[in-house]
């Protein structure tokens, strides 16, 4: 909604009214038909954009009567960070453009709640389920996942006996394209700034740094690896510690945005400038990594393709009875923007 609203000359809140056809806004039709034009111009697809042109009352009645199914999300946390509801928005962009309305229920992984979370879903009359963590992992699956008999997919997590199909970020190849990316640009001096260890994505992110290292041949400092929290403030103290080493790093690897907020907190302080002293890479895309000055370069957490991808594997056909279901890895892209620069007297490598 960001680009489009910056294409489209408006507010955010302009184009979600707009994609939303939100009843009651008033906005003139030139608005909404330049919105509607810019989300198409960018390549953004929403269900039936034609009918974003007619009102509330022409979208009611015996056509919208036949949906084709209700299908149910269930997440243990929705309101703490923005990961669910960019799930959420994948999985119900492809559930409209199939004609499939989307149920969510927050269960915060209650013991007792989230079966009863769950069993209000079923008398829903939903046909399929997603189950997603906030935090991806492996998890045990509770007897009642086993024992539904509609389609149960995987999102953020997954079982050590593959009895779902299940989606996951590619994690280790982010951070190692993360790295490599400051590799090709002439620094070899690479500290990160890493999550909590107990939580596999730092686990992950810290495996992919490593092996970005050891490919180009550049040897492991445990020096320049400093534990995070995934806090701003985290970032700014691991900043500064990195800073008073005697040979400091020339780039630093932020292993999520908010740390990296923090790091250019700390960098500013002591007087240097982004990227012509020090690059800074992030991960996770979050909205405040384009506001940053510089832009932060950073990765995106696909989890806006993992909620399609769930919504797409409920057209696949399933085996009779319990099969075993490869974990699928989506890629984080790396976005290119203007904190990261290349070392006096090298060439950046355009392979990434």
């Amino acid at each position: 909604m960001t680009d489009i609203a910056r294409a489209a000359g408006c507010s955010q809140a302009t184009v979600s009214f707009v994609l939303n056809n939100s009843p009651g806004i008033r906005l003139s039709q030139q608005t909404r038909e330049r919105v509607i034009e810019a989300a198409r111009a960018l390549g953004y697809s929403a269900p039936a954009f034609s009918a974003l042109h007619k009102p509330v009352a022409a979208l009611e009645g015996p056509a919208f009567d036949g949906l084709d199914g209700v299908i149910g999300f269930a997440v243990d946390q929705l309101a703490t960070s923005p990961e669910a509801v960019v799930a959420i928005e994948g999985a119900r962009q492809a559930s409209w453009n199939a004609g499939n309305v989307l149920l969510v229920a927050q269960t915060m992984g209650d013991a007792v709640m989230e079966p009863r979370a769950i069993q209000a879903l079923t008398k829903r009359g939903i046909s399929a389920l997603i189950y997603m963590t906030i935090f991806t992992r492996e998890i045990s699956a509770p007897d009642y996942l086993y024992g539904l008999d509609i389609p149960v997919i995987l999102l953020n997590c997954y079982t050590a006996d593959y009895a779902f199909p299940a989606v996951v970020p590619s994690e280790i190849a982010g951070g190692q394209s993360s790295t490599r990316y400051l590799i090709n640009h002439g620094h070899r001096r690479i500290a990160t700034i890493t999550g909590e260890p107990w939580m596999q994505a730092a686990q992950d992110r810290l495996k992919g740094y490593r092996r970005a290292l050891a490919t180009a041949d550049i040897p492991f400092d445990p020096d320049l690896v400093v534990e995070g929290d995934w806090s701003a403030s985290a970032g700014y103290a691991a900043t500064v510690k990195l800073l008073a080493l005697k040979d400091r790093p020339t780039a630093i690897f932020c292993q999520n945005d908010r740390t990296a907020v923090g790091c250019y907190e700390a960098l500013k302080e002591a007087g240097l400038h982004i990227p012509q002293d020090i690059s800074v890479i992030g991960y996770d895309d979050e909205e405040i990594a384009r506001h940053l000055f510089p832009p932060l370069t950073t990765s995106i957490l696909p989890h806006m393709a993992m909620g399609q991808w769930a919504i797409e594997q409920l057209e696949v056909p399933t085996p009779p009875g319990r099969g075993r279901y490869p974990i699928t890895k989506l890629e984080c892209p790396l976005v290119e923007r203007e904190s990261v620069s290349t070392v006096a007297g090298t060439s950046a490598s355009s392979h990434i």
